[in-house]
């Protein structure tokens, strides 16, 4: 599954500051010093008002901080944000990191999504 992460804070409006954030894994994961995070807002009128890759470091922690676009939709927004270009922790200690010729694509049950009450 995909590591837990916050949003911070869980309310904000157009322009406001939010922080998604997570601590390291527990799992050594291994993801490399040049790995990514991709974050992804989707407004509650579904638009990706933010589709960006951030620094995560070895372990899997990070902090992305952006401000609220004017064109956010109000109501409650979907934030993920996964490893960019590996597959998630197995315990095995070893570089999850995907192959360049690998695809892959996660189901819906597995995206774990916080919500961001955007308001005026």
């Amino acid at each position: 599954m995909p590591p837990a992460f916050s949003v911070n804070p869980p309310r904000a409006k157009a322009g406001d500051t939010v922080t998604v954030q997570a601590s390291d894994a527990d799992c050594d994961p291994r993801y490399g010093r040049n790995a990514r995070v991709q974050v992804i807002v989707t407004d509650a009128a579904g638009a990706k008002v933010i589709n960006t890759t951030a620094p995560m470091n070895d372990a899997g922690g990070f902090a992305y901080t952006f401000e609220v676009p004017l064109q956010a939709a109000i109501g409650d927004a979907a934030v993920e944000a996964t490893p960019y270009g590996i597959d998630w922790c197995d315990d095995t200690g070893r570089n999850n990191r995907a192959g360049a010729a690998a695809t892959l694509e996660r189901v819906s049950c597995a995206a774990r999504i916080e919500t961001l009450g955007i308001t005026r």
